[in-house]
């Protein structure tokens, strides 16, 4: 990934952390690669099973990491930024060198994508472990206005793909054949292709298909999510739903039951404001599809959060009782599923703002048909 901020980014970072483990009384923070790097550090270095970790505590900064990899972070922002690196050859204790002057009695936060095995070894010397995103999660989850810009950026260029997408769908293609044409478009707006999933016909009920080398047919409604990273490692996500050839009059329980998809997605739209916890706006949601009937169609949470990892905190599901405040942004997708049959779903990305909250995906969420010449540029 490139280093997509000023360095003065990077090191308010490492001291909002440093910060929050004082006032917390944790004695250090040890973050494996991942989002965590890519966020403190702008790394996404990948040392595979050998261990590395960015250590801090309320005053010291140091970076753990096998020799052959030390020179990239000396140059980089943990360099510039004054994390001392730290490198370890085959044969040394490198968790030593990361925590042996912590204390046997020491309470650390550990990433939550540490590998099991490193975080076994950190509890076989004695150490307390805590969850570092419930931690931290107050300096992760809530966007600055930079990384807000990457998050456009990246709707933008999602939103870019899903205009082309109504050329590519065609009663006679396979899903497998669209979905190799979908990885090409999302390259040229991304650096990553992340994820893609073409669910056409009875596959549109299954949220997690993947692609098949099944035949799309005329009438089939389709289902497009679709995601990538750019070079700053940022993510974008978006779903839309497509019918192939016009709406069968035949067919209106489709058309009745995308109206209220259509429906409890604007709820959460216009309900997410600060203030309102996740699970209730996860409620707000899903109430639409519940009292419309089609409640037991509806198998999954209403959103996730996104950044620096496709899915972080916070979590649109019932329960959560977090409070969503501004800066923090998720997914709002319903869906509605019919096994067997036909499934759709709407997901945009939003931001949440001081008063509300504004989507970073504006393409339009009408079931509109595969090949129409309507302008995809504005939300209906």
């Amino acid at each position: 990934m490139t280093v997509p901020f000023p360095l003065t980014t990077y090191t308010a970072r490492l001291d909002a952390v440093a910060a929050l483990l004082g006032q917390q009384h944790i004695d250090a923070a040890v973050l494996t690669p991942g989002a965590d790097l890519r966020f403190l550090l702008a790394s996404d270095i990948d040392t595979h099973e050998r261990f590395s970790a960015l250590v801090i505590t309320p005053t010291t900064r140091r970076i753990v990491v096998p020799a052959v990899d030390a020179a990239a972070l000396r140059t980089g922002v943990a360099g510039a930024s004054g994390v001392e690196v730290v490198p370890w050859t085959d044969g040394e204790d490198a968790l030593a060198l990361a925590v042996g002057d912590l204390g046997s009695d020491a309470t650390v936060a550990v990433s939550g994508e540490m590998p099991a095995n490193h975080l076994l070894n950190l509890q076989a010397r004695g150490l307390s472990t805590v969850n570092a995103t419930a931690v931290l999660r107050d300096v992760f989850m809530v966007k600055d206005t930079e990384e807000i810009a990457e998050l456009r950026r990246a709707g933008t260029a999602i939103d870019e793909v899903h205009r082309q997408v109504p050329g590519l769908l065609r009663a006679g293609r396979t899903e497998r054949g669209v979905a190799e044409d979908l990885e090409k478009l999302i390259l040229a707006e991304h650096v990553v292709v992340d994820f893609i999933i073409v669910g056409s016909g009875p596959h549109g009920a299954d949220p997690h298909h993947d692609f098949s080398d099944r035949v799309i047919e005329d009438g089939d409604i389709v289902v497009i999510d679709i995601g990538g990273t750019l070079d700053s490692g940022y993510h974008s996500d978006c779903t839309r739903t497509y019918i192939v050839g016009p709406v069968d009059a035949a067919r209106d329980d489709r058309a009745e039951a995308y109206r209220v998809l259509h429906e409890a997605q604007q709820a959460g739209l216009d309900a997410a404001k600060p203030g309102i916890t996740a699970g209730e706006l996860d409620k707000v949601v899903r109430d639409v599809i519940d009292a419309a009937g089609y409640g037991r169609f509806y198998t999954h949470r209403t959103g996730h959060g996104i950044g620096l990892s496709g899915h972080e905190e916070p979590f649109i599901i019932a329960g959560n009782d977090l409070p969503l405040t501004e800066g923090m942004a998720f997914s709002i997708e319903p869906g509605i599923y019919v096994p067997g049959d036909w499934g759709a779903r709407i997901e945009d990305i939003v931001v949440m703002t001081a008063d509300g909250c504004e989507p970073v995906n504006l393409t339009t969420h009408d079931l509109v048909p595969a090949g129409a010449a309507e302008d995809r540029g504005v939300t209906a």
